[in-house]
């Protein structure tokens, strides 16, 4: 299945049209954004961090690289989670939302990555 088209946007930014489906990639919804202005299309809870992982990891830089490893590892354990997200991604553009401040080292990046990577990050 393709996935190519799949862009980054936070949750705070405004919605765009050519967001394509725009699909939270959050456990817990985006604090401060009323669900009638985020526009989403679908919410992939499941396929977010555990909230053990998100804890342990906090956003502390110095945690990345550990946390891609490990957050890999609970995206293969979900398998079936995995396989619905790649088949909402083939039906053409798709925005993952995201609520982190670091657009680079958050898990819609790896979420991503790990998509068009075919399991890999």
């Amino acid at each position: 299945m393709d996935v190519a088209d799949i862009r980054l946007k936070r949750a705070y930014e405004v919605p765009a049209p050519d967001d394509g489906v725009r699909i939270l990639v959050e456990r817990l919804w985006p604090r401060g954004v009323k669900k009638s202005d985020a526009a989403i299309d679908h919410w992939v809870k499941d396929i977010s961090p555990s909230p053990e992982l998100r804890k342990w990891f906090g956003h502390r830089p110095e945690l990345w690289g550990e946390f891609r490893q490990r957050y890999a590892a609970e995206l293969r354990q979900n398998a079936d989670g995995v396989a619905d997200l790649r088949k909402l991604c083939a039906s053409g553009r798709v925005t993952f939302v995201f609520a982190a401040k670091d657009q680079d080292r958050n898990s819609a990046v790896l979420l991503r990555d790990f998509l068009l990577g075919g399991g890999k990050t």
